[in-house]
């Protein structure tokens, strides 16, 4: 079993540098992309913890067609050769009043999507509540600054809190699905909470 993991962490990341990619996390958004279609052509997309490229890259060759907006923010810079023509990138805490009110300038947004996670430390019970925080950072940046009938994409890890943001997600949104790629690491407790069709206020 063991093997198989690492034979399938393998592909994915043989892969991502294949087809160009900093990171085999951009086949988690193909799969999400591919079961709840988050993100048209011509869409303004805010990518939360963009670091090092991958769903950025993917959102501009794939699912935009350089025919919209992608504003990627992270505390590191991306690890891209060249930013692509459509991408805005900021380099912080997208959580900070500074960069919240630059990206102020740029939505509302068509979509938010975050594969944001924090630095974790081994202990479970300390890395899901500091997952939880940064979705609840996440969702509250999506309540600012989300188009009606705009969709998103928060990352947090299991472990109770998924629930409490799920139900939180469920007042703002027609439907929300929790979602784990089959790209993510079979021993990864994480998974997405996708928020389909924001409400009218």
């Amino acid at each position: 079993m063991a093997n198989n993991r690492r034979d399938t962490a393998d592909h994915y990341t043989l892969r991502a540098r294949k087809e160009g990619y900093p990171a085999r996390s951009v086949y988690k958004l193909e799969e999400i992309q591919q079961r709840f279609s988050i993100i048209k052509p011509g869409d303004t997309v805010l990518d939360v913890g963009a670091a090092p490229g991958s769903w950025t890259l993917y959102t501009h060759r794939k699912l935009i067609k350089g025919r919209g907006t992608i504003v990627a923010v992270d505390l590191n810079p991306l690890s891209l050769p060249a930013v692509p023509e459509t991408v805005i990138e900021y380099t912080g805490d997208a959580f900070s009043t500074e960069i919240r009110q630059k990206l102020i300038s740029h939505g509302p947004f068509d979509t938010i999507i975050s594969d944001a996670a924090p630095q974790t430390t081994g202990n479970r019970s300390v890395d899901t509540s500091r997952s939880e925080y940064l979705a609840e950072c996440v969702l509250a940046l999506a309540v600012e600054q989300l188009k009606v009938h705009g969709n998103l994409v928060i990352k947090i890890f299991q472990g109770g809190a998924e629930m409490v943001i799920a139900a939180q997600m469920k007042k703002l949104f027609k439907r929300v699905k929790p979602f784990k790629p089959q790209a993510s690491r079979s021993d990864s407790f994480e998974i997405f909470l996708i928020g389909m069709d924001r409400n009218a206020e």
